[in-house]
């Protein structure tokens, strides 16, 4: 009963500020929802690593990075749209994903946690290295016209293509949670990821199912990397913030809650864009996910201090 009064309190303050900003400052709502999008599609995948295979991917971002870096320069060469590259892009960078799993991640599954984090830091550097050697640090961006699109509600003009990763972050929620629950290797998925010896026991087979998880989460992180590019520009340290934002989206939500991670996401989202609107706050925008994850770890420890 306390926890469903103080969800809905939570609830209740989070709706009464938004119509707040929305009635003062819309553009901090719009354009924070916008951020929120491409946060939570990006975090959403570290979360079912996580949860699954128990494992924090520090490389998270940079797996990002390539996706965009193969998408550029495939578009580049055919005179493609990077929209189109989504599919193709998303199913390379799970085979990439599947075979540095195969090659790294599952020699290090039962090694101490700070083993598995040093290995995937390592592969972080090691791409950003490999890129930076290959392409040294310039920018890349694709010129397209249709991310300039605007919408004006009378005085108000706000840009609307970053709505597609709000789009992409519900795509993302609901096919995992169907995915999870509706499917047979979904199932076997969340058993693994509850009991990976008592889904051993019943035939099982872990590590294909650790595979096909990471597989899985690599070919959204591909897909985000071929749609960040229509927004963004790329560098070889694109990536290294996404991985950090996300894994405190993930720390803010919990192991495994999707939900949380989009409820995360927007206070994040909005958090940031919040600050950038005053001039003597932009340049706190950028560390505002280190405060909100210390806040959420100091009451984590409160509140089992309590029980």
């Amino acid at each position: 009963m306390a926890v469903k009064r103080q969800k809905a309190i939570t609830w209740a303050l989070g709706l009464a500020a938004s119509v707040a900003i929305l009635l003062w400052k819309p553009t901090v709502l719009i354009y924070g929802l916008q951020t929120a999008g491409l946060y939570a599609a990006i975090a959403i995948p570290m979360g079912l690593v996580l949860g699954i295979v128990h494992i924090v991917n520090l490389a998270h971002g940079e797996f990002m990075m390539l996706a965009s870096y193969a998408t550029y320069f495939a578009c580049k060469a055919l005179g493609m749209d990077p929209l189109f590259a989504i599919i193709p892009t998303a199913l390379v960078t799970a085979a990439f994903g599947w075979i540095i799993f195969q090659i790294t991640i599952r020699r290090a599954l039962k090694a101490p946690e700070l083993n598995q984090l040093i290995l995937t830091f390592g592969l972080a550097i090691a791409f950003t290295q490999v890129i930076n050697l290959m392409f040294t640090s310039q920018t890349y961006k694709m010129p397209l016209d249709y991310v300039s699109a605007s919408m004006d509600i009378g005085d108000l003009t706000f840009g609307t293509w970053s709505f597609v990763f709000i789009a992409m972050a519900m795509l993302f929620s609901f096919g995992l949670q169907f995915f999870l629950t509706k499917t047979t290797t979904g199932k076997a998925a969340l058993a693994v990821g509850q009991n990976p010896r008592g889904a051993a026991i019943v035939g099982i087979d872990v590590y294909k199912i650790y595979g096909l998880v990471f597989a899985l989460a690599l070919a959204l992180v591909g897909a985000m990397g071929a749609l960040f590019l229509t927004k963004s520009a790329i560098f070889p340290q694109v990536g290294s913030p996404f991985t950090m934002k996300s894994f405190c989206l993930v720390a803010m939500a919990g192991v495994g809650n999707i939900p949380g991670i989009l409820s995360a996401s927007i206070l994040l989202g909005v958090a940031e864009n919040f600050l950038r609107a005053f001039r003597g706050t932009r340049g706190w925008a950028d560390i505002v996910f280190f405060v909100l994850i210390i806040v959420v770890i100091m009451s984590r420890s409160l509140k089992g201090r309590k029980s």
